[in-house]
């Protein structure tokens, strides 16, 4: 070969690469392109609301106190997040509202609500609002100049929405909301005698003997329920336990089916290798579906439907380690005269145990986590309060309260699979 057909072939070895590696940023940047247009990025300014995710994340960590005047009897009330188990005695209330013929609600900062046949609001810097609502809807008076963006007017309705709180005026009701930081009630109702006290009044009651009635008070909190809470905490790992060990219990059999050096049978192989494919091809939350029109919901079904695909997983998993086993071992346990079940046990199992113990153990972490979705499908578990809690639009730091459970349930989990697995596998009980 020439020096200059050498060369040649050199360059175009050269710019065959140089085109190689601009086309892989070329590839990469029409897939973002893509992306941009595909999902809609250019219009996804139009359709945040920044209102509401602020009220979203509010409600995460503050609680709304409703004081509520009926327009056509005068009927006044409060309630924490409007709910009758949160609604204060008649004759009593928060202390920034004060009752009488005309009660008022100081909102902090010189914001102050009157309520009555007249309704003011007092809005510092801006001025006196005054609305009288009746049949012929809501009649304001507003100071002089243009309308502010946070007051909302119209004949049947006025809304003014401020930092203090927002008051809601219509023909039939006035309302007044304002949001308190914490999870109000969260321990004790109203109701209880132990509402208001301070760790220090406590722990003398408790001392004194009524550490048991504290505790019933605390655990039959009817707003917070948590009781129900801990009981579905129980069957989403009760879900995730069962469907777990389910599974490996049943794929361990089948798993000598599906190994070539304990089945020479091609057929029982690969009748099950299919098995396996096939549950675990179909998704757990499909099986949730079609399991809880068989069986009704409940958390046996989100149970079985993680068994369903589970066994699918540890079959193929148990398996391939059954394929890699030292066929030494199990050869020097059969000179000894060992029949079939002794040589598994004892020449098989022995080399297995680590790594299904291993892969058992990770998947009942993750169906932990995958336990509270199938519960909010089949109706059981922690899943189940979640979804009630979002659907209702309302008291979002109750939602707040699910995920932090949900999350520490998981970091649980974590820590005791961990310990676990070294525990029987390593025999190390402090993970040193």
């Amino acid at each position: 070969m020439t020096a200059t057909a050498l060369h040649t072939q050199t360059m175009v070895h050269f710019s065959r690469k140089r085109m190689a590696a601009l086309a892989l940023p070329v590839i990469v940047l029409a897939y973002f392109v893509y992306i941009f247009f595909a999902f809609d990025i250019p219009g996804l300014g139009d359709r945040i609301n920044v209102g509401n995710a602020r009220t979203l994340v509010a409600d995460a960590y503050s609680y709304k106190t409703h004081v509520t005047q009926d327009n056509r009897d005068g009927a006044f009330s409060v309630a924490i997040e409007g709910e009758r188990k949160g609604a204060y005695e008649a004759g009593t209330a928060p202390d920034w509202v004060t009752l009488g013929d005309r009660p008022v609600a100081d909102l902090g900062g010189g914001h102050i609500v009157t309520f009555g046949p007249q309704v003011s609001y007092d809005i510092p810097g801006y001025g006196t609002i005054v609305a009288e609502p009746g049949q012929r809807g809501v009649q304001a008076t507003f100071p002089p100049g243009d309308i502010p963006d946070y007051i909302s007017a119209s004949k049947n309705r006025v809304m003014i929405n401020t930092e203090a709180g927002r008051l809601t005026i219509t023909r039939n009701r006035t309302e007044v909301f304002k949001y308190d930081y914490g999870w109000e009630l969260f321990f004790f109702t109203l109701d209880s005698p132990y509402h208001g006290l301070g760790p220090v009044a406590l722990m003398g009651r408790a001392f004194s003997g009524e550490a048991g009635a504290i505790l019933h008070d605390f655990w039959t909190n009817r707003m917070w329920r948590h009781s129900d809470v801990a009981w579905a905490l129980y069957e989403t790992l009760l879900m995730a336990f069962l469907g777990t060990f389910g599974a490996a219990i049943i794929a361990l059999p089948l798993g000598f089916l599906a190994a070539k050096n304990f089945t020479p049978l091609r057929s029982l192989r690969f009748a099950a290798r299919r098995m396996f494919d096939f549950l675990r091809g179909v998704d757990g939350l499909i099986w949730t579906i079609v399991l809880s029109r068989a069986f009704g919901p409940g958390p046996l079904t989100g149970a079985l439907a993680i068994l369903l695909t589970d066994t699918g997983s540890f079959g193929k998993m148990f398996s391939e380690a059954l394929e890699n086993v030292d066929g030494k071992q199990i050869e020097g346990i059969a000179s000894t005269g060992a029949k079939s079940l002794q040589r598994y046990r004892f020449g098989v199992l022995p080399q297995i145990v680590p790594v299904l113990l291993s892969q058992v153990l990770y998947f009942l972490e993750s169906n932990t986590r995958s336990a509270t979705i199938i519960g909010a499908i089949t109706g059981g578990g922690i899943g189940l309060l979640l979804t009630q809690a979002i659907a209702t639009q309302k008291d979002w730091e109750e939602v707040t309260y699910y995920i932090v459970l949900i999350v520490l349930m998981v970091m649980a989990m974590d820590s005791f699979s961990g310990w676990l697995r070294r525990k029987l596998i390593n025999g190390d009980e402090g993970g040193h």
